[in-house]
C-alpha cells in the first residue's frame, strides 16, 4: 500500500453522507417487486443526475442498462446496483494516480484553487503525510495577497513540523516562488509545495499570476513543476467542474485534489469529473485531521459509494 492509501472501511465511513443519499434515492426507485421498464429507467436517470453523477455519464449508464435488460443480461431490480458498480468502475482506465516525482533534486508541486476550497488545508495534509514518510518538505506561501493565507500556512507548517518560505503581505508571489526554489535547492529538500492565490481582482490577473509562478519555478528547477494540483471543493457540486475548466485553460493541471468529500452528500461529483474532464482525481480529503487525505482508488470509491 502507498503512503496515502486507506482501507475500504475508512472510505465507507467518511462517505457516509453521500452513501445515505444515494441509498435513499435508489431504494425508492428500485423498490421491491418493481419491473424494469421505461418508467423505472426514467426515474433512475433523474436520481443519478440529482446525485451529481453527471448528465453524460448517467445517460450512458442508463443506455447500457437498457441494452443489458433487453439482452437478458439482467432480469430484476436486484441486478441494477451490481451492474451500476461494475460499469462505473470500468470508466476509469488504469492510470497513474500517484504523485509525479523528480528524477533528481526537489519535486515541485504547484497547488491552485479558488479561495475557500480547502486548498491550504490540503497542502498541509500532503506535507504531513510526505514528511511522515521521511521526506524533507518545504512550503512556499505564494498567496501574498491575503495576510490570513500566509498566517494559516505558517500555523500549519509549525504544527506539522515542516519549513516554510514566506514574504510580507503584498509581495510579488513569483518572488516568493523564486526564493523557495533557491531554498529547496540549498537545503536539499525532497518536496517543495507552493500555495498560490485563489482570487485576484479579475480572472485574467489570477491566471497571469499562476503562469508567472509556473514559469519561475520551471526556470529555477529543471522539469518543474512536476505536479500541478487543483483543489476543488466537493460540496460545490457541478460548480467544481466550471472551476476546473477555468484553471485548465491557463495552466496544465495534472491532477485534482477533491477536498471536503466527507462533508457532502454530493460525492457523485467524482464520477462527473471523470465524465467531463480528462484530469485524474489523485487525492480526496476525508476529514479535518492532517492524516485525512487518501489516494483516489476508483474501485474502492465505487464500492463505498453504493454499498
Amino acid at each position: 500500500m502507498g503512503i496515502f492509501s486507506k482501507t475500504a472501511g475508512y472510505f465507507k465511513e467518511r462517505l457516509g453522507k453521500t452513501r445515505a443519499k444515494i441509498a435513499t434515492s435508489l431504494s425508492s426507485v428500485l423498490s421491491l417487486g418493481r419491473k424494469i421498464d421505461e418508467s423505472l429507467l426514467d426515474e433512475l436517470e433523474e436520481t443519478l443526475i440529482s446525485d451529481d453523477i453527471g448528465v453524460e455519464t448517467t445517460f450512458k449508464l442508463v443506455s447500457e442498462l437498457r441494452d443489458a435488460y433487453r439482452g437478458k443480461k439482467i432480469a430484476t431490480t436486484d441486478d441494477i446496483i451490481p451492474f451500476l458498480k461494475e460499469h462505473i468502475k470500468s470508466y476509469w482506465p488504469d492510470r497513474d494516480r500517484q504523485l509525479h516525482r523528480a528524477e533528481s533534486g526537489p519535486t515541485v508541486i504547484l497547488v491552485a484553487g479558488v479561495n475557500g476550497t480547502g486548498k491550504t488545508t490540503s497542502i498541509a495534509k500532503l506535507a504531513y503525510i510526505l514528511s511522515r514518510d521521511g521526506k524533507k518538505v518545504l512550503l512556499a506561501a505564494c498567496d501574498t495577497f491575503r495576510a490570513a493565507a500566509v498566517e494559516q500556512l505558517s500555523i500549519w507548517a509549525e504544527r506539522i513540523g515542516v519549513q516554510i518560505v514566506k514574504h510580507q503581505t503584498g509581495s510579488d508571489p513569483a518572488a516568493v516562488a523564486f526564493d523557495a526554489c533557491e531554498a529547496a535547492l540549498a537545503r536539499n529538500s525532497d518536496i517543495l509545495i507552493l500555495d498560490t492565490a485563489g482570487r485576484l481582482h479579475t480572472k485574467t490577473d489570477l491566471m497571469k499570476q499562476l503562469i508567472k509562478i509556473r514559469d519561475v519555478v520551471t526556470r529555477k528547477i529543471q522539469g518543474s513543476p512536476h505536479e500541478v494540483l487543483l483543489v476543488l471543493d466537493a460540496t460545490t457540486g457541478q460548480n467544481a467542474i466550471s472551476q476546473a475548466k477555468l484553471f485548465t485553460e491557463a495552466i496544465n493541471v495534472t491532477g485534482i485534489v477533491l477536498a471536503k468529500l466527507d462533508g457532502t452528500a454530493r460525492g457523485g461529483i467524482v464520477i462527473a469529473i471523470k465524465d467531463q474532464l480528462d484530469i485524474p482525481v489523485k487525492f480526496v480529503g476525508l476529514g479535518e485531521k492532517p492524516e485525512d487525505i487518501a489516494e483516489f482508488d476508483p474501485a474502492t470509491f465505487v464500492e463505498a459509494l453504493f454499498d
